[in-house]
């Protein structure tokens, strides 16, 4: 359902709490919060109140950002900043906190945000309904028993908009550092009937309606509020609880002991396959629990693993948001000392797009440090970000800002990734859900070894030369155990062998296929520059150095080339 995910994504781990102000609104406002609200104009007080919390927003986002300006200019911030203050005395309550979000959204990162599912002061509503993109679509996967005819409906438009159309309506909402992260919030705030309202999707916040397919057939049904939203934990996608009095799609089918919505609650456990000779490790939080430390599980595993006819760990961490990233070491170190299992094919972690913050920490050190194959679906952040918010309360309305206070290198700070791709695709479809089916569980304990890229390439080269590699790359890619696998190293690798070889022609048709899967990619452009002027193509060289130089101007390697085909012209 959500097409173009490099296409539609840009630059965009441990949360500690820094309490500026806040005070209260009036009693009368407070009491709004907990009711029903029309779209009814502000009074004066009102107006004055709401552009003194912008005011307090706009200044203290600067001040306590590491790199506000990261991603959007100061100019942009000021104008959406000056822009909602001249809008307020025309907005409604939830459509002034609405644009709000779409403010702290434009920093681009994940950890800077005003998020209606982590603030009870915002008190909006939620429709009675739980949706999920699936592999397959949208889909409602649990509703109140009122509703339960369109549990395992599948969402076709939102209003009279488009499922593609109202999802892209409400990323903008999203902070981000990917867009794996904004699939994960915007099915939350598509059934928010205030977010609906103020995004122009739904006329009526009391009456939601929504196009739905089930059984081949469609129908338009009427959803009305059923209560307050549900505040998100921040550092366990704990989503997936069923709710008393609600009917969850899954409800009828068998649940295995190791399944991972077994326990969301449980910050870690494991558990032994004795048949596949497996451990299966549930790691829903980077945190102690009140009567074991992490440490101390981490011991308690390994142990088993030693004393155990165990050839294979599992590692889930796809209900994992983060936590105290200082808590992964020892947990890490005893990975990297088990050579029982840190080898290929033998250590595994599955990842999606809950796994986040201090999650994508351990991540990052299991692709540096270990022989993990990552499966799953991509995460929802990246090595190279920023991280650790810092809450700004607003005075007047009291809600909360989060912006991010420190910049996180992981990675190679050439590093462009999105996130961390698996290794082997897994996605869920509903079919899955519904049945209780974990494809990505089964993926591993089925498992046979395959061919990287990078040996798929390189052999191909081999054989048959460029047009060969070309080919066997579009048989790879094809493959939709494939789809997130990262493409841009092994490319230019395979290309800097063509042109050690000699052959500047060749590597240019490898790097210009790069480019094309990854076009925001500075070092792909400088790539294809490289091999154009080996191979003496001088405009063809400056025309893909100048657009490395747009996705990066501050690159030395890319600034030298140029101030040399300069004085060449010259």
């Amino acid at each position: 359902m959500i097409t173009n995910l490099y296409q539609k994504t840009a630059r965009f781990l441990c949360c500690v709490l820094l309490v500026l102000s806040a005070q209260s609104y009036s009693s009368a406002q407070a009491a709004t919060n907990n009711t029903v609200r029309k779209n009814a104009p502000l009074n004066e007080a009102e107006i004055q109140k709401w552009r003194e919390d912008l005011h307090y927003m706009a200044q203290k986002m600067p001040l306590f950002h590491n790199n506000l300006f990261h991603t959007m200019r100061r100019e942009q911030f000021e104008a959406a900043i000056k822009r909602l203050d001249e809008r307020i005395p025309m907005l409604a309550r939830h459509q002034i906190i609405v644009e709000m979000q779409r403010i702290a959204a434009m920093v681009g990162d994940g950890h800077t945000n005003v998020y209606p599912t982590r603030d009870a002061k915002i008190g909006f509503r939620q429709l009675p309904v739980k949706m999920y993109f699936f592999k397959d679509g949208l889909f409602i996967r649990a509703a109140t028993e009122v509703h339960a005819e369109i549990v395992g409906a599948r969402v076709v438009k939102i209003g009279s908009a488009s499922v593609e159309q109202a999802y892209d309506a409400a990323r903008e909402l999203i902070g981000r550092d990917n867009e794996m992260g904004a699939k994960f919030f915007a099915p939350h705030l598509l059934a928010i009937p205030e977010i609906l309202h103020a995004l122009g999707l739904i006329d009526d916040m009391e009456n939601a309606r929504f196009t739905v397919e089930k059984g081949g057939k469609q129908k338009i049904v009427e959803l009305k509020p059923a209560g307050l939203t549900d505040l998100m934990a921040g550092d366990t996608d704990k989503s997936w609880m069923p709710k008393p009095g609600w009917i969850d799609a899954r409800a009828g089918a068998p649940i295995s002991n190791h399944h991972w919505l077994k326990d969301p609650e449980n910050k870690f456990w494991y558990e032994y396959l004795p048949d596949k000779k497996t451990v299966y490790v549930q790691f829903n939080e980077v945190g102690n629990k009140k009567d074991e430390t992490l440490a101390a599980f981490s011991k308690r595993l390994f142990d088993f693993v030693d004393a155990n006819p165990v050839e294979k760990l599992i590692l889930d961490l796809r209900l994992n948001r983060g936590g105290n990233g200082e808590l992964n070491r020892p947990f890490l170190l005893n990975i990297i000392k088990a050579n029982k299992i840190n080898q290929k094919g033998k250590l595994f972690a599955i990842i999606g797009r809950s796994t986040f913050s201090a999650a994508q920490f351990l991540v990052n050190d299991l692709e540096k440090f270990t022989n993990t194959i990552f499966v799953g679906e991509p995460t929802g952040s990246k090595g190279n970000h920023y991280g650790d918010s810092r809450r700004i309360y607003l005075p007047n309305s009291g809600i909360t800002v989060r912006v991010s206070v420190y910049y996180w290198q992981a990675w190679h700070p050439t590093d462009s990734r999105f996130w961390t791709p698996p290794d082997l695709t897994a996605e869920l479809a509903f079919e899955d859900y519904r049945l209780n089916s974990d494809p990505a569980l089964k993926m591993i304990l089925d498992y046979a070894p395959r061919k990287s890229l990078r040996e798929t390439l390189d052999e191909a080269i081999t054989q048959g030369g460029v047009d060969l590699a070309v080919k066997r790359f579009q048989e790879f890619t094809a493959d939709p155990v494939n789809r997130y696998v990262s493409v841009d190293l092994p490319l230019r690798e395979a290309g800097q062998r063509l042109l050690d070889e000699k052959k500047p022609e060749q590597a240019a048709i490898l790097f210009e296929v790069n480019t094309a899967r990854n076009p925001y990619s500075f070092q792909a452009y400088f790539a294809v520059g490289e091999a154009y002027l080996k191979a003496g193509k001088i405009d063809l060289a400056r025309k893909n150095f100048e657009k490395s130089l747009q996705i990066n101007p501050k690159n030395y390697d890319v600034i030298t080339r140029m101030e040399e085909l300069k004085r060449k012209k010259q």
